[in-house]
């Protein structure tokens, strides 16, 4: 299928219309771009603005180490030389020539027995590309209604759902099963062939269909993953505050040499969301780049502060949709998976690294020089956009909650869920009036994807427009780009 084609799967979105009504900058799925005819961001228009990053070594304030390159990696991962070249394979294998995962396999390094935990909107477990790479729990009898091994969770034969507390991980949305085909699609002629082709995916929903969830539902999902034999876990979803209870969850995966691999974000912004920032100690940070290299527009940027952050192919990302379909996605949420599966291929050349051994070596084989690099963005739809948010204030909001008490031990906050209310943040004071929400988008479709901090107060704020209000966010998200203007 052409990389520009819809699938039927996905057309049957159409309808589902954005709506700009988040009070909080939640937690989120960081998809966002989806079926771009220009591979722009309706944020974005044509007139961009050139700015220069600094570099630091190889380090750089835009592209972090730069694109992330699977050959050098799993080479220096095996103790072996750089591999040669090897002719690319075009068409929609642009993004593994990109990272150069070809040359892994080419050596023999697929990803065979490496299990990489997807927690997202949960995974087609029965899709043709990746029916014969899905993890399953062996220990588990299927339907016999007994925690057959243990664990905490009964008949958890394809992971667990966190979402609704059961054991039902099938992908109702479609980002998940994307994600899922980049990382681990067969290498079987048609369709996707995922950078891992022979890692297995451990499908884990912690996102309900529309893209929300709760900060517990992921990190218990981390959890989860950690403890039932996962090598990798990949995030392809974030937010603006932090969470103490999704670090504990980072720190542990990491404590456990389990490498996370989270989304930088989709927004623009001079630095990543939530997880990904913690990538200054855990796991990695992922940035979207398209086929030429050049940094996505709506890519958030790697920062000043230093932290592992790569960069992987995000813009118009062919992969696997529900129901046998398949489709063109763009955002971080599909660079990430590059890198996860890139993590997997390392871990199948030496199954002993560790995750600041993975961290050491990704950054050290990226593909950045010492060299100043450029990046593009459109100021003048950032403005759009401060407006946009907050003209979304008006919007009246519903609240619902589910218990996920029972879900796992590991988290004692409060699983109370609102979609569109303000987080409270566990880390630092939160001004409550920042708004800024993450989207998820194309020329068919639109959905407000969000997931909230846990703990969430109910919204106050009645649906009356407080303009002075609004003339101040906007100062302070105007500010806030300005910052960005300066650091690069």
């Amino acid at each position: 299928m052409p990389i520009n084609d819809t699938s039927s799967k996905l057309l049957a979105h159409n309808g589902l219309n954005f709506i700009s009504t988040s009070l909080v900058d939640t937690f989120r799925i960081q998809d966002d771009h989806s079926l771009s005819l220009n591979a722009r961001s309706s944020f974005y228009s044509q007139n961009d603005v050139t700015a220069t990053a600094t570099s630091t070594g190889n380090y750089n304030s835009t592209t972090g180490y730069g694109l992330i390159n699977a050959g050098a990696a799993v080479a220096k991962s095996a103790g072996q030389n750089t591999f040669a070249d090897v002719p690319n394979l075009g068409d929609n294998n642009w993004g593994a020539d990109l990272v150069n995962a070809p040359e892994a396999w080419a050596n023999g390094y697929t990803g065979e027995g490496v299990v990489v935990a997807v927690i997202d909107t949960g995974v087609d477990y029965n899709h043709e590309d990746l029916k014969n790479n899905i993890w399953t729990n062996t220990k588990e009898i299927a339907g016999n209604g007994i925690d057959d091994d243990g664990n905490g969770y009964v008949d958890d034969v394809y992971g667990w759902n966190f979402d609704n507390n059961s054991n039902n991980t099938i992908d109702d949305n479609g980002h998940g099963t994307h994600v899922s085909g980049t990382i681990a699609g067969e290498n079987n002629g048609y369709g996707v062939t995922g950078i891992a082709y022979n890692s297995k995916i451990m499908p884990i929903k912690a996102l309900n269909e529309s893209g929300s969830g709760s900060y517990s539902a992921i990190a218990n999902g981390i959890y989860y993953a950690v403890d039932n034999g996962a090598n990798v876990i990949n995030l392809s979803l974030g937010g603006s505050y932090s969470s103490r209870t999704l670090k504990s969850a980072v720190e542990y995966a990491s404590s456990k040499g389990v490498t996370v691999v989270m989304a930088a974000g989709n927004d623009a912004d001079s630095s990543p969301d939530y997880p990904a920032r913690y990538a200054n100690q855990s796991g990695i940070a992922v940035g979207a780049v398209d086929k030429n290299n050049k940094i996505a527009d709506f890519s958030n940027r790697a920062g000043n502060n230093q932290l592992a952050y790569v960069t992987a192919p995000g813009v118009k990302v062919y992969s696997s949709l529900p129901g046998n379909q398949y489709g063109a996605y763009s955002g971080t949420s599909m660079a990430t998976p590059h890198v996860a599966g890139v993590v997997a291929l390392m871990l199948s050349a030496n199954r002993s690294l560790t995750d600041a051994q993975v961290r050491q070596i990704i950054t050290d084989t990226a593909g950045n020089s010492t060299q100043a690099a450029t990046s593009s963005f459109n100021a003048s739809s950032l403005v759009n956009q401060a407006i946009a948010e907050m003209a979304g204030n008006n919007s009246s909001t519903s609240t619902f909650s589910f218990n996920t008490s029972s879900l796992s031990d590991r988290s004692t906050e409060s699983s109370k869920f609102n979609p569109i209310s303000t987080p409270e943040n566990k880390d630092a004071s939160v001004n409550a009036e920042i708004h800024s929400q993450f989207r998820y988008y194309d020329s068919n479709l639109s959905i407000n994807n969000s997931i909230s901090e846990d703990n969430n107060q109910d919204n106050q704020n009645n649906n009356n427009t407080d303009f002075g209000k609004m003339l101040n966010q906007l100062q302070r998200r105007l500010d806030e780009y300005r910052r960005f203007l300066g650091s690069l």
